[in-house]
């Protein structure tokens, strides 16, 4: 068996190779469904006139992202009988979500809101799934080199499909088909998504599939955990982006209310200009992080994470400046998507072949915790008490921690690279 190269490949090569380039369109179809039962459904419903209250419960659509690892395990389990393990799943579940949500389109928020949301709920229950195969895919799939580049464009593609669903979708169904009309041009684009899974390839080493269901709802679990640093890896996953989740969970808010911005200024400059810095800096972390290594990469992106939260912290402190927003945003961003790229890196090298679904699963609902559970609940109260400079400050501090851990289980982060 040869030795493949330890020297870095170049940027161009690793994203328009085989196995990484066919990540942009299914990143693409990863991304589409989710702001069609959320987003844009409800948009769809407010302008069909549905009171507030029914409105409010269609937020309950998309649980299914949130407790996706519990079937995780059937899908490393069992294998539909064409394309193997992670791709069949993949093209089951594009079909599947095509159909609903081209069945969305038959239906009206005014006049049949229950079934509508019914279909919505098994749109998101089928999207959840296809993420679930696509994390796996992408984990069986790279080489360990290619792994910041996949993450890279994965976020592209699933970026890029948040803005067709979410705020292009609202344009063409007010502007130009109507909303039955636009969710069966949604679907239909869902469909060609099939193309993509076709034409990616299979992973060179597929890994075998648990021999029973109890193995792969236990195996992932006692895999991980006859690690050394086992748990100590799970703290850093909490940690490593919880400064950046501080910072961000409020960060709309303070610009209109803290800085002064309108909201105009705010979706120009924070949601155009932050989403095209984010794309940068995740392909821009995808390059650097096969040249640098994860460990390095990680500890880098993770510091500019944390110092750019200052940005923030000059605004707060500073006359109303736009040019001082812009700036703001686009560092943050910048370094948030480089760190993105990395952390879904690492995330992908913590996984088992054999148990890459559940595992990416749980890892990644278990990234979730501290946006949720502590950025969400925490940071209003501490700008109360504070105010938004001493805020921001806090948040950059916040960082350290995570960063403290990832140079003390380097030697860990490191063997992720030479396995």
């Amino acid at each position: 068996m040869n030795a493949r190269p330890e020297a870095p490949a170049a940027a161009s090569s690793l994203y328009t190779n085989r196995r990484v380039a066919p990540l942009l369109a299914l990143g693409f179809a990863s991304g589409l469904p989710l702001a069609l039962t959320s987003g844009t459904l409800q948009a769809w419903a407010t302008v069909d006139g549905v009171s507030l209250q029914a409105i409010g419960f269609l937020t309950l659509v998309g649980s299914a992202y949130t407790l996706k690892f519990l079937w995780a395990p059937l899908m490393d389990r069992y294998t539909p009988p064409l394309l193997g393990r992670r791709r069949g799943w993949m093209v089951v579940t594009q079909l599947l979500l095509a159909l609903a949500i081209m069945a969305m389109g038959l239906l009206s928020p005014s006049n049949a809101l229950l079934p509508l949301a019914l279909i919505a709920v098994f749109v998101a229950f089928c999207s959840s799934s296809q993420d679930i195969a696509f994390d796996a895919y992408r984990t069986d799939v790279l080489r360990k080199e290619e792994r910041g580049a996949g993450a890279a464009v994965s976020v592209l593609g699933y970026r890029l499909a948040m803005l067709v669903s979410g705020g292009l979708a609202l344009v063409i169904a007010d502007s130009w088909l109507g909303w039955g009309n636009m969710y069966m041009l949604m679907g239909g684009l869902m469909g060609l998504a099939v193309l993509a899974t076709l034409w990616a390839p299979e992973p060179e080493t597929p890994a075998a599939a648990p021999r029973t269901l109890t193995e792969a709802v236990t195996g992932p679990l006692v895999e991980f955990f006859r690690r050394p640093g086992a748990i100590v890896l799970l703290v850093l996953i909490v940690l490593y982006k919880l400064g950046d989740a501080f910072a961000g969970s409020l960060s709309t808010a303070f610009l209109i209310r803290g800085a002064g911005f309108s909201a105009t200024e705010v979706g120009t400059i924070n949601k155009v200009l932050g989403l095209g810095a984010t794309i940068i800096g995740a392909l821009a972390g995808g390059s650097l992080l096969a040249k640098l290594g994860l460990f390095r990469s990680l500890m880098l992106f993770g510091l500019l994470q944390a110092v750019s939260n200052l940005g923030f912290w000059l605004l707060a402190i500073s006359p109303k400046s736009i040019l001082l927003m812009a700036a703001a945003v686009g560092i943050e961003n910048l370094c948030g998507g480089m760190g993105t790229a990395a952390f879904v890196a690492l995330l992908m090298g913590l996984c088992d072949h054999r148990f890459s679904a559940t595992q990416f699963a749980l890892l990644s609902a278990l990234s979730a915790v501290g946006r949720t559970y502590l950025a969400g609940p925490l940071a209003p109260p501490m700008v109360e008490n504070y105010g938004w400079p001493t805020f921001f400050l806090v948040t950059v501090v916040i960082a350290l921690p995570g960063m403290a851990l990832l140079w003390w289980r380097r030697a860990d982060v490191r063997a992720l690279d030479q396995a």
